[in-house]
């Protein structure tokens, strides 16, 4: 067994409003010992996804929130350093759910293998994991674009946003990304081949969509909420259709935000709106992995990734993700 100590970071204390660095607390113990059955893994990359805000707060949820004390909910691809179970050797890949760790024993039933032929390793928690299998059931199940569509896409140039505007256009529809930076539009525009771009924090959204989209919207993938999803509801078409796939624009309020105040819109537009979790597909996310790997493969569907370096600074990075300082699917690189 490896010497030395595991470091894991866990919420300190519940945060109200934005999360500080006070908020998490690195602590150390011997690194596990596997008993039958199980693998010993050593984390190489570490996710980082808005969702985790929402792990942190109490109360009602469809996942049981942390407690003080608990380590960070999150998704590692690890390397396996020692097998007491058939199912994996000595140096195989797999991604697993221990948390804000470097270490960790765990059945290696829960241990999912992770194959290079399809991309690099980093994607298995990015777009080859949970985000892509986001963006592909979101869109192609819950909002079945046909094409000719007008579909917007909120936080566009971010690890789900950015995979379901290029499904959009493979599938056929206009693609109007919503993103907070110049840079980010034009990133989604001359990099992703979105149709337009909206700078969220220097135009008006709704005038802009009315601009863009004078037939109005037919889906609307919904990352943020909050006014910019205001925004959208103005401007939707008859018998369009709304996925709720997360509301960062919301993790961090310390009051129940307000809104939205213009549901009567839907009325109007008989509009369906559904909110959806990834696990609703998991049986069928080895096709949409296969899928995307082949587009990724032939150039059709491009990635970007922002690795952050070193154990120790997840906590600040995590914060910046909040405030959208990250420019595509955020990592930190753990170990090599």
């Amino acid at each position: 067994m490896p010497n030395g100590t595991n470091q894991a970071w866990t919420m300190a204390s519940r945060p109200t409003g934005e999360p500080t660095p006070e908020h998490f607390a690195i602590t150390e113990s011997p690194i596990p010992e596997p008993k039958h059955g199980e693998v010993l893994i050593r984390t190489l990359y570490m996710s980082l996804d808005p969702y985790m805000r929402g792990r942190m707060r109490s109360g009602p949820s469809y996942s049981t929130p942390l407690e003080i004390g608990d380590v960070m909910t999150g998704e590692v691809v690890a390397r396996v350093e020692q097998s007491e179970s058939p199912l994996f050797e000595v140096g195989d890949t797999v991604r697993a759910s221990i948390g804000w760790q470097e270490w960790a024993a765990i059945g290696a039933h829960i241990a999912k293998p992770v194959d290079p032929d399809l991309g690099s390793i980093s994607t298995a928690v990015g777009i080859l994991g949970m985000p892509g299998m986001t963006a592909y059931f979101g869109l192609l199940d819950v909002l079945k674009p046909r094409a000719g569509d007008t579909l917007v896409v909120s936080a566009a140039s971010g690890a789900v946003g950015a995979v379901v505007g290029q499904i959009g256009k493979i599938n056929g529809c206009f693609v109007i990304g919503i993103a907070g930076s110049d840079e980010k539009c034009k990133y989604t525009v001359k990099e992703l081949d979105f149709d337009a771009a909206i700078n969220y924090k220097t135009q008006n959204v709704s005038e802009e969509l009315a601009r863009l989209s004078p037939n109005g919207i037919d889906c609307y993938f919904d990352n943020v909420g909050g006014p910019i999803s205001d925004a959208v509801f103005e401007n939707l078409a008859l018998k369009s259709r709304v996925a709720i796939c997360g509301q960062i624009s919301q993790y961090n309020a310390s009051t129940p935000p307000q809104g939205p105040r213009n549901l009567a819109t839907l009325i109007r537009t008989r509009t369906t709106v559904e909110g959806f979790l990834v696990y609703d597909f998991e049986l069928q996310h080895e096709i949409a992995r296969a899928r995307i790997s082949n587009w990724i493969k032939e150039g059709t569907i491009k990635y970007k990734e922002d690795i952050v370096d070193g154990f120790e600074n997840a906590p600040e990075a995590f914060i910046g993700l909040l405030k959208g300082k990250n420019f595509g699917k955020l990592l930190v690189r753990v170990s090599e």
